[in-house]
């Protein structure tokens, strides 16, 4: 049975590239039969193999910027027909190993864990599964309480763990499937100075969250004046692959 693989591009901060290359990684990386879809305002200069589909509407208040909360307009029933299990990804995630087991796992909702947020149900939302317009009630309550709801969370993935949570069904990934590049790929101060970050063993799928992006960390480019890294060249392997 085939499963898709879903991500959204919007605006200008990534390029078609970030989604060519994703879709590449996923080739790589996933023997299941899949489709893969964008969601997108301008389909240029995609690979031509990757399915695309109009930026799903949502409900946001005027002069409040979209950020991440259109992520949940993937939840919405009948999305373009949508069916099946669902793998939503990041465009700034580097794939480093085989992402079978990550359909195979069971469970309802599956998402990374956030260790910035250790002490507390907040997924990380770069990646996550579910079944296709299972949730989409998540999607409907923020449309009719979009300001109240922006009120009380500070992102989109505070809150539709919050949602899941409440429905009983709220999964981490394995510990080590979806680790961070910042928090667990470079050695800690002032091992920072001499080794190059590494790969954890058993890690699936690299998340960048913030700075720095995948590019910049390849170069050795933290993004902070604080912060240094060494150059990564195992990045250019993964998510630079042609």
């Amino acid at each position: 049975m085939s499963v898709n693989i879903i991500c959204m591009k919007w605006g200008d901060k990534y390029g078609p590239d970030y989604v060519n290359k994703l879709y590449n990684m996923v080739s790589k990386n996933l023997t299941k039969k899949f489709r893969f879809i964008c969601f997108t305002e301008n389909e240029k200069g995609l690979n031509n193999r990757i399915e695309t589909f109009p930026l799903p509407s949502i409900k946001m208040p005027k002069n409040k910027p979209e950020r991440g909360w259109r992520k949940l307009s993937i939840l919405q029933k009948d999305l373009n027909g949508l069916k099946g299990t669902c793998l939503f990804l990041d465009l700034d995630i580097v794939i480093v190993d085989n992402i079978d087991p990550i359909f195979e796992l069971s469970g309802e909702f599956l998402i990374a864990f956030d260790k910035r947020k250790k002490k507390s149900s907040i997924g990380n939302s770069s990646v996550f599964r579910f079944e296709a317009g299972a949730h989409h009630d998540i999607y409907e309550n923020f449309n009719n309480n979009s300001s109240t709801i922006l009120s009380i969370f500070r992102n989109e993935q505070a809150y539709l763990s919050d949602m899941i949570v409440k429905k009983g069904i709220f999964q981490y990934w394995p510990e080590g499937w979806c680790p961070s590049f910042k928090y667990h790929c470079v050695p800690n101060f002032p091992l920072n100075y001499f080794l190059t970050p590494k790969i954890p063993m058993g890690a699936k799928i690299i998340l960048f969250h913030g700075l720095p992006e995948p590019t910049e960390a390849a170069e050795g480019k933290s993004g902070k004046w604080y912060r240094y890294i060494k150059k990564s060249p195992w990045i250019n392997e993964h998510w630079l692959i042609s």
